[in-house]
């Protein structure tokens, strides 16, 4: 009776941490930018698709938000980091295998906003998944990365934004 009891009571405490362990990361490329200028600012659809992103995530328990530190990316961060009320770090896109082991190594769910030629790349290294390339036109993939015990899944949505 008492290794029952106590094999019940493992249980319990055992199955808390395995449900903390399982989270999610969302990835974003910067939404829409001002054409021909050095570190634009987004574009009147550009501010639209990130509220609109806000909007998506608004209930995803996410903990941080992460950005390059280019105006665009900030500026698709900014809604979403302001309806949850976190602060936006700024990561280097350089470093994505760096950056990507520390998002694997705080097991929380956060938004990472970035660029058309690293958002697919980082999406692979978190994922262990070939992941296609994104062309400068695309803005509308929204990756999710779920990480658990029992693996990782790679799911790719798309915002249902279009602009004239």
């Amino acid at each position: 009776m008492k290794y029952l009891l106590l094999t019940l009571l493992l249980l319990l405490f055992i199955s808390p941490v395995q449900a903390q362990d399982s989270f999610s990361l969302y990835l974003v490329r910067h939404a829409e930018k001002q054409a021909n200028q050095e570190n634009p600012k987004l574009a009147q659809c550009g501010r639209l698709r990130a509220e609109q992103l806000a909007k998506l995530l608004a209930h995803t328990k996410i903990k941080k938000v992460y950005s390059t530190s280019y105006r665009r990316t900030m500026e698709t961060a900014t809604p979403f980091a302001q309806q949850q009320k976190l602060a936006i770090k700024q990561y280097s896109p350089a470093k994505l295998d760096q950056f990507a082991q520390l998002l694997l190594k705080q097991k929380e769910n956060v938004l990472v906003v970035g660029h058309s030629n690293t958002t697919p790349q980082l999406a692979a290294l978190l994922s262990e998944r070939d992941v296609a390339n994104i062309t400068e036109e695309e803005y509308s993939h929204l990756y999710q990365i779920q990480v658990s015990d029992s693996g990782k899944t790679l799911t790719l949505f798309s915002q249902p934004l279009t602009c004239d």
